[in-house]
């Protein structure tokens, strides 16, 4: 095969280490490799200069891997960040941490100080390899340029085997500047696509659905990349059984069915909490037991409890389970649906329900009463869940695309967003980090540029990787970005007053500041709204412009948010 930039006559003498890892994301189908340069990782540079891999370069490693990470969980493939030595490296470790905690199948690659400088005190030298180790699937140091080609397959099934997650693999610039010969390089490339399932245990699980009088299914990350939402519904129809979507499991079933109920979340208006409190059965389904569901205790004591996860380990953390399922989640939906329909025939367990489904109707009403006039409020400064209300509402075409980044700003959407398809509705995740918007909503309309896409961030979070506007107007990205504006780092600052009784202001506050008018210097659009009669608007005039925008609304600084209060009783972390 040949590759633009690489001489077909050059192949047959003596190749580097830096052509053999280009080589390798070539064959690979890597569509784009996210990153930002550095002398360490040139010699990889050198030979994608013209390939069908394209260099999206970012201005922070850390916006370059949460984009990677943006990537794979929309692809649901292995995605490439590849970062230079010592600072480059230390500036990727928060997006790797990330992407653990959302099982998103990154693989980063880094460059390091040669091999021969070990200890010479070389410029940028650490030893990254026991940094990162802790934080990934596997790492590796490759120190033989022949055997790069196998390191990068074995990156590759590695992050995408099993439970995906990231992967680390470390090339030494003496390593990448090496000359080898190619007849001593093997060209792998490994695919594995087997998941096996326990599938016996699906007729256990419909003995014990059988015998249910208020079961609940929430479906998690791992049905989304398992691409289980086509087999989940005809579950959820088969069986009549209501469904909650939690983290990337959002949308997998959407919003909108009959039988879907939203976000897992308990602090979601809604049934949520009153479902995951008063079911007698539930079947957690790519999940995992966090603090998301009070680590287990939101649940009834005396609730039967189905597990079905790709990783044994997860089975059965922070609660004892009635029935653990091993293996892909998809594969155990087809073989529920097989005997649905070959033991009760086209009828399923439809109506046995019925009652339950109609209380759930019921408390998603009396649960979202409380809230329908706040996000319907006219109140100046505006009330958050007003802005989330009309992002909402604005932003309700299937294909659209919503990201939400910060404390209370994330709390604010993840309580509103109606999500109509999987993989459409991002946020941080587990690992709560600040930062990850406008690097996920690049990769967002990078990877679907004819669906719209708006972020909405915290106006503390927008500030760690504020140069990535930069990158969305250079790449010519129409992103719409909504900054919260309540002039603080909102959900400390309200913890601490719920702690102590005043926030610490020199910790807390940011003071008004023209976001807005800092994205038009760059050559953006930029609107400032401080009605909520503008909000609507203000959306349609960004989306207009076909500019990257940003829209600077400011928000009630004194509006207190369910996740400030828990984070208060928990002790505190950053959030913003």
């Amino acid at each position: 095969m040949e590759y633009p930039g690489i001489r077909q006559e050059e192949r047959m003498e003596k190749v580097i280490g830096g052509r053999l890892a280009a080589e390798a994301l070539i064959d690979r189908g890597v569509e784009y490799l996210f990153t930002l340069s550095g002398g360490h990782i040139t010699p990889i540079y050198q030979f994608l200069e013209g390939s069908p891999v394209k260099i999206f370069d970012t201005r922070h490693e850390q916006a370059a891997v949460f984009m990677a990470e943006a990537w794979a969980r929309m692809t649901r493939k292995p995605a490439v960040a590849l970062v230079t030595a010592g600072p480059g490296f230390t500036n990727a470790l928060s997006g790797i941490a990330n992407a653990r905690l959302s099982n998103a199948p990154v693989i980063l690659i880094a460059g390091c100080v040669g091999l021969e400088s070990a200890e010479k005190l070389d410029l940028q030298d650490m030893n990254q390899l026991p940094v990162i180790e802790p934080m990934v699937k596997k790492a590796w140091v490759c120190s033989v340029a022949e055997r790069i080609p196998e390191f990068i397959d074995l990156a590759f099934r590695t992050a995408a085997g099993g439970r995906p997650g990231p992967v680390y693999l470390e090339l030494p610039c003496d390593v990448l500047n090496a000359a080898v010969d190619p007849a001593k390089v093997k060209h792998l490339r490994s695919r594995v696509d087997s998941r096996p399932t326990d599938l016996e245990g699906a007729k256990e699980i419909l003995t014990m659905v059988g015998t249910a009088h208020s079961p609940v299914i929430i479906a998690g990350s791992g049905v989304w990349y398992a691409d289980a939402g086509e087999p989940l519904r005809e579950f959820a129809e088969r069986t009549g059984i209501p469904v909650f979507t939690g983290n990337s499991g959002r949308g997998t079933l959407s919003d909108t069915h009959s039988l879907c109920f939203g976000s897992s979340l308990a602090i979601r208006p809604g049934a949520a909490f009153f479902a995951l409190a008063s079911a007698d059965l539930v079947l957690f389904l790519g999940s995992r037991l966090s603090l998301f569901y009070l680590f287990g205790d939101i649940f009834r004591k005396d609730a039967k409890f189905i597990q079905a996860d790709i990783e044994a380990e997860e089975i059965g953390r922070n609660r004892s389970v009635d029935l653990g399922v091993v293996g892909d989640v998809r594969a155990l939906l087809v073989e529920l649906n097989r005997l649905v329909e070959a033991e009760r025939g086209g009828e399923g367990l439809r109506g046995r329900f019925q009652g339950w489904v109609e209380a759930l109707q019921n408390a998603d009403v009396d649960g979202k009463a409380s809230t329908q006039p706040l996000w319907k409020s006219e109140a100046v400064p505006i009330h958050p869940l007003r802005l989330a209300r009309e992002i909402d509402t604005f932003m309700g075409r299937e294909d659209d695309i919503v990201v939400a980044d910060g404390g209370d700003t994330q709390v604010w959407m993840g309580m509103t967003r109606t999500v109509r398809a999987g993989g459409r509705y991002f946020d941080s995740g587990l690992y709560g980090c600040l930062a990850v918007g406008i690097p996920f909503a690049n990769a967002a309309k990078l990877r679907h540029p004819e669906s719209r896409v708006l972020l909405v961030i915290g106006d503390g979070s927008v500030g760690f990787n504020f140069m990535e506007f930069h990158t969305a107007i250079r790449k010519g990205l129409p992103i719409v970005v909504v900054v919260a504006n309540d002039q603080s780092w909102g959900m400390i600052a309200h913890s601490q007053t719920l702690r102590m009784g005043h926030c610490i202001a020199d910790g807390t506050c940011l003071g008004p500041v023209d976001y807005h008018r800092m994205v038009e210097a760059l050559g953006g659009f930029g609107l400032a709204v401080e009605r909520p009669s503008a909000i609507r608007p203000a959306l349609e005039a960004a989306f207009a412009s076909g500019k990257t925008a940003c829209i600077n609304v400011m928000v009630d600084p004194t509006v207190i948010s369910p996740g400030s209060v828990a984070l208060a009783n928990l002790g505190g972390y950053r959030a913003g």
